[in-house]
């Protein structure tokens, strides 16, 4: 599992979007009191894994099935950890690249084995049929925000809390709207740039929101990075707006006002990163 200090980009999705049996359980989910706050999640979803894992590593284990959920008036969208599929992707990723004999020390193969089963399982047509297209509803980034999920949401969409014990900031956002913003930067930035690495992480972005129910809800949610930034960088953030300013000046042409906006942000964010390396 990543670094406690990340950030996340979650889609929360209505239960029309899950087949009759998921729509069961997530109502009997909420009913138990079982969901589980964004600021207490990635702490659990940690000590469920490791917990799980053991120190042999030598199976691919069961884990809970939870979710982070939104109420809105009579509407319940949910945001699935799908803890097991992520724990076998990372396995299988871990791998990658590596020495036979290094990879067996980090991943064993018969934990490898059954990654790969249960990752085949999930995709398989027959799946597919049962359950619809299978989809990871959070993206997780350490030690800092990739600046393609600012796009997504509108500098007016934050909250932001900094009283002891509740830190959060996140901006939430209707799917509808991210589509369109991430649309719009798309087109700006193909006519302006070409298919530089930045296009190509929009469009790697909006890819993935159209998995996604259309009435579902777009979080872009800082996580523990606010345990790292001081109260007054926080209130003062403004990176949603300084990719708005970016795109703003490549569509007038403008070069310099967006290529000083871009700078700032990427600055910010870095020294943000080089913070890991303190750690």
């Amino acid at each position: 599992m990543p670094s406690l200090f990340a950030s996340y980009l979650r889609v929360y999705e209505p239960l029309t979007a899950f087949d009759r049996d998921r729509q069961a359980y997530w109502r009997r989910y909420v009913h138990q009191g079982r969901a589980v706050a964004p600021q207490e999640g990635p702490a659990r979803q940690r000590t469920a894994v490791i917990e799980a894992l053991g120190a042999g590593w030598t199976r691919l284990p069961d884990l809970p099935d939870e979710a982070y959920v939104l109420e809105t008036g009579e509407t319940m969208l949910v945001c699935p950890w799908n803890l097991r599929i992520r724990v076998a992707e990372a396995a299988l990723s871990a791998r990658e690249g590596v020495p036979a004999v290094l990879a067996d020390a980090f991943v064993p193969a018969v934990l490898a084995g059954q990654a790969k089963a249960v990752v085949e399982d999930w995709r398989s047509g027959a799946r597919v049929l049962e359950h619809g297209v299978p989809r990871l509803h959070e993206q997780i980034s350490t030690w800092g925000v990739p600046l393609r999920w600012f796009v997504l949401v509108d500098p007016e969409e934050r909250e932001l809390d900094v009283a002891p014990g509740r830190r959060v900031l996140r901006y939430r956002t209707e799917m509808s709207k991210a589509r369109r913003r991430s649309s719009r930067a798309l087109s700006v930035l193909r006519k302006s740039v070409g298919e530089v690495p930045i296009t190509q992480a929009v469009e790697e972005a909006a890819r993935w929101l159209e998995e996604f129910h259309p009435r579902s809800v777009v979080e872009l949610d800082y996580g523990g990075l606010v345990d790292l930034l001081p109260e007054d960088t926080l209130r003062a953030d403004d990176s949603p707006a300084l990719v708005a300013t970016g795109l703003a000046g490549l569509a007038r042409g403008e070069a310099e006002e967006a290529s000083a906006a871009y700078d700032k942000l990427v600055a910010r964010w870095r020294a943000v990163q080089l913070q890991e390396r303190c750690n």
